[in-house]
């Protein structure tokens, strides 16, 4: 098939791991960075010279905005020459360049072999991978298209100095436009599990970096939905119409997304401080989850008017604490492995549970400990109610192939390009 792939032990220094990434309320695995890619060697005689340039210069554009913009892109709200945000003039790169590729996939092509593509891992512990197959290239597309939005909604997520001259805040009209970034990012990486990696031979599978993994890319899609949800609870916190049912529910989704995302990551090999700074991010957040579920688990149950109620209210209370309590020292985990982060001021959720959480397991214990002998007080929590996950990926499906690829199109060309050659 004339597939192979190629992880170079010495990549000359190619990976991109700055030594801080600043402020992370979103954690984004470092970029994968593509390379140079000569066509013209090996499609020059394949296609017209127009769309073997067309193609150039639209991987070019991308190679030297994302050499550029790499390893500083999780950390700066940076802006091109012209204003506009270079995050979103990657991706608008990324989408050009997306239809054009496909053409190289048209009618099972045999041109989907013939030109190798590397990119620079994060992930993984080889330097970089090579592939000769389009589908891997669409699989590092759709990976950074998904990343791009994830580190937008990061962006999005730091709290800003307010005006009223009070603790930094996140606005909500930033959090309403992240949690539309998060399911567009789950969107690209469902469509890569589902649409793009069916492309590829079990043999070809077993050569992706584990940046490429089904499962790291589940988990991706998983930790967008969980993040999203994250900013639901919030926003629901902050709504008086919200029941503690509505904040129950969400709170025990978000546990669900990130219990599933660890459980994807759990027997992947990854490494190089990215891939473990990942691994100690979902657990972190999975564990803050579960502090807020408890928490909210703990009040519905105090609601009810019989003594086992109460006692498993005050055991749920009490997970909730230890939960927390636990969620710091992961927090802490998570910011001082390399490369090293902050966290950012507490916003919306766990703002409100940090305060929260403390305050009303110390006092409900209290209450019901007077009132029921501890023999009856539950020492393991109650199992948490399942619900069925609601938030769901945007549907992504890959573009039509661009019109340049047609075959009267190509035909026109192909007929230029002789024409040209017989004047010569």
């Amino acid at each position: 098939m004339g597939c192979f792939a190629s992880r170079p032990k010495d990549a000359g220094g190619n990976r991109r791991k700055p030594t801080s990434i600043g402020d992370v309320s979103v954690y984004v695995p470092g970029l994968r960075i593509p390379k140079p890619v000569e066509f013209s060697q090996s499609l020059g005689d394949q296609l017209p010279k127009t769309l073997v340039e067309r193609l150039t210069a639209l991987r070019t554009r991308i190679v030297v905005m994302a050499n550029q913009e790499g390893p500083t892109i999780t950390r700066t709200r940076r802006k091109t020459q012209h204003g506009g945000s270079t995050l979103a003039d990657l991706h608008q790169s990324l989408e050009e360049y997306l239809p054009v590729l496909l053409g190289l996939t048209k009618d099972g092509s045999h041109l989907q072999f013939k030109v190798q593509f590397n990119w620079v891992n994060q992930e993984d512990e080889e330097e970089e991978t090579a592939m000769s197959y389009v589908w891997y290239e669409i699989l590092s597309v759709l990976h950074l298209m998904a990343m791009l939005q994830m580190s937008q909604a990061n962006l999005l997520l730091l709290p800003r100095g307010s005006t009223d001259g009070y603790h930094p805040k996140v606005s909500e009209e930033n959090r309403r436009a992240s949690i539309d970034i998060f399911l567009k990012a789950a969107g690209y990486l469902d469509c890569a599990v589902k649409h793009v990696l069916p492309q590829f031979s079990a043999e070809l599978r077993r050569s992706l970096p584990v940046d490429l993994a089904e499962g790291t890319l589940r988990a991706l899609c998983l930790q967008a939905l969980g993040q999203g949800v994250d900013i639901q609870l919030g926003m629901a916190i902050d709504s008086a119409k919200a029941t503690l049912a509505v904040k129950r529910r969400l709170s025990c989704e978000m546990v669900k997304y990130w219990q599933q995302a660890q459980d994807n990551l759990m027997n992947l090999p990854l490494a190089n401080g990215w891939g473990e700074k990942h691994r100690l991010f979902v657990k972190w957040k999975y564990v803050e989850a579960k502090a807020a579920a408890y928490y909210y688990h703990g009040l519905i149950l105090d609601e009810g008017n019989t003594e086992k109620s109460h006692g498993m209210a005050v055991a749920a209370l009490q997970a909730a604490d230890e939960c927390f309590k636990e969620s710091k020292k992961a927090s802490e985990a998570f910011n001082t492995s390399a490369p090293t982060s902050r966290t950012p001021p507490l916003f919306g959720t766990m703002k409100y549970l940090s305060e929260k959480i403390p305050k009303d397991t110390s006092s409900k214990v209290r209450i019901n400990r007077d009132l029921y002998s501890y023999e009856k007080i539950m020492e393991t929590a109650p199992t948490l109610p399942d619900f069925a996950l609601a938030l769901k990926p945007d549907e992504y499906q890959l573009p039509s192939v661009d019109a340049s690829w047609s075959e009267d199109n190509l035909r026109t060309q192909n007929t230029s390009n002789h024409i040209k050659g017989n004047q010569r």
